[in-house]
């Protein structure tokens, strides 16, 4: 893949490999840009943004092997964002990364909905104008996020030097990322591995599905820390990947989903929770600056330590 970038437009080329030939242009799109719904990639497309083989092709068209597919997105040039006095609770911070302690209902950038109240808004007053600037304005120094109520550790870089040896490592899943979860019901074994491919939802394309033909290869090993009272699991989680919804994903796909995730698991849950209990706890990365491996540890926020006490009985 191969990104280029000028006069607030970027274009964004893809080879297609031999896992990629025969889908459909708008599901491999889809596949590749998972930030950005269906329905967004078929209007590029209809604009005809989107060019194989350097002509205009239609959604529907089945792709070949080392064809090249070419879409260019047009940011909105009246967005801006702005910098908020938004307090950050902060974990490390040196002259190349920042680590905070994400809080819930907290977006980590700018996106439809939800562009102030975000960590990029706390970032752009707190760094000034200290923050990688790869993924554009709309997500300075942000190389990874957590989802909107899932809390705890996240890296953001400085520069761009940092923000891609850190994106790098993430590439090359060496990062250390340990979250803790309560679960529904009781878990089988006290320690396992949910692996298969994750990818976008075939309807609801808000939500993603294990072993689905567009998906990406994931892997995520749990142990349980307790099994409070058996209706709930106290779990950790190791990622060897990094998908999107993935401990939610994998951990519904073998009948425990995360205790409040109600796009994932049950409807309506018993306690007054805000979004599924899942927590970042633990960090873990070679620094960009000194080269040697350096581990961050986020509390669990309050309400999760409360609630552990209630599950424990």
């Amino acid at each position: 893949m191969d990104r280029k970038i000028a006069d607030n437009t970027q274009t964004i080329e893809y080879i297609v490999s031999e896992e990629g030939a025969g889908m459909r242009l708008d599901q491999f799109l889809a596949k590749e840009l998972t930030e950005v719904s269906r329905s967004f990639l078929q209007k590029q497309i209809k604009e005809q943004s989107v060019l194989v083989n350097r002509k205009t092709a239609k959604a529907g068209i089945k792709l070949n092997p080392s064809d090249k597919v070419q879409i260019t997105l047009k940011p909105p040039k009246e967005l801006r964002i702005e910098a908020e006095n938004i307090p950050l609770d902060i974990l490390y911070e040196d002259e190349d990364i920042i680590v905070i302690n994400k809080p819930k209902q907290m977006v980590v950038h700018p996106a439809p909905g939800h562009y102030s109240g975000t960590v990029v808004n706390a970032l752009l007053y707190h760094c000034k104008d200290s923050l990688s600037g790869i993924n554009g304005v709309m997500r300075p120094g942000i190389v990874h996020r957590i989802d909107q109520d899932t809390t705890g550790a996240i890296v953001i870089c400085k520069n761009d030097y940092a923000h891609h040896f850190i994106a790098q490592q993430l590439k090359e899943h060496s990062i250390t990322r340990t979250y803790h979860a309560i679960v529904c019901n009781s878990l089988l074994q006290e320690q396992g591995t949910v692996s298969g491919t994750i990818g976008r939802h075939a309807i609801n394309r808000k939500k993603m599905a294990v072993n689905v033909n567009n998906g990406k290869q994931a892997v995520t090993h749990y142990r349980v820390l307790d099994p409070l009272n058996g209706k709930y699991t106290y779990i950790c989680c190791n990622l060897e990947t990094g998908r999107t919804h993935q401990i939610r994903v994998h951990m519904a796909s073998i009948g425990n989903p995360v205790l409040g995730d109600t796009v994932y698991g049950a409807a309506k849950c018993p306690f007054r929770l805000t979004g599924q209990t899942l927590h970042a706890k633990t960090l873990g990365f070679i620094h960009p600056r000194n080269k040697k491996y350096v581990e961050f540890d986020a509390p669990l926020p309050e309400y999760f330590e409360k609630l552990l006490q209630i599950l424990k009985g």
